[in-house]
């Protein structure tokens, strides 16, 4: 199997829900389709092979509340988390972007809807659907982050100032002669350390530093 083919994991426990899903992004997304039908079985999943986005409800057998996903980014950060649900009032779609989702989609999204919002994930973007797009504000204070900037590696900021510059993951992975997987993990620990949820947030901070520079 190529390695560079893109893999999705759906964690479901419904199989006809997860057949009409991977039936609605035939011919839209080229993907290697896995599934999971409980927490356990996305686990076991997890610990063979880490693919390229998780597709996660959030009421699986084994689930409780949040827990699968609170478990999901602390022990595969690496991975993206995508929120799919039925449930879409804005304390349950807040509460999946405090716990570190990458995007939230609601089960009643058209096809064409999933397949934007999975590449815009994919793309290392955080999707929300636009009546929501106002719960995924940047959490951060300007002024902190200078010192959070500071707690970046070198190759991290690297990677931050090629975000900046409007590169793909693939193209910083080709220009730093490293992996997407590598790519993926720098990403995940600049989000984390300067306390934001995506690349977009990120370069916000990185430009609001700037200003403040130039306004010094």
């Amino acid at each position: 199997m190529d390695q560079d083919e893109l893999h999705i994991l759906i964690a479901d426990d419904h199989p006809l829900f997860r057949s009409a899903l991977k039936q609605a992004l035939a011919g839209r997304l080229e993907a290697v389709w896995e599934e999971a039908d409980s927490a356990d079985s996305l686990e076991a999943k997890l610990k063979l092979r880490q693919p390229d986005l998780v597709l996660l409800d959030l009421e699986m057998p084994g689930s409780h509340g949040y827990s699968t996903l609170i478990h999901l980014r602390s022990h595969f950060p690496a991975v993206p988390v995508v929120v799919i649900s039925a449930h879409e009032d804005p304390t349950t779609v807040a509460k999946a972007l405090s716990y570190d989702c990458q995007g939230f989609i609601p089960k009643s999204s058209d096809p064409d809807q999933l397949a934007e919002a999975l590449q815009i994930v994919l793309d290392g973007d955080t999707y929300l659907p636009s009546n929501m797009a106002e719960l995924a504000e940047p959490s951060f204070e300007a002024n902190d982050i200078g010192a959070k900037l500071a707690e970046l590696t070198p190759q991290q900021y690297r990677v931050l100032q090629m975000f900046a510059e409007g590169m793909l993951n693939k193209q910083i992975a080709y220009d730093l002669g490293v992996s997407e997987a590598t790519i993926k993990a720098h990403a995940t620990a600049i989000f984390r350390k300067l306390g934001v949820r995506n690349r977009t947030q990120a370069v916000i901070a990185l430009q609001g530093l700037e200003m403040e520079k130039k306004v010094l």
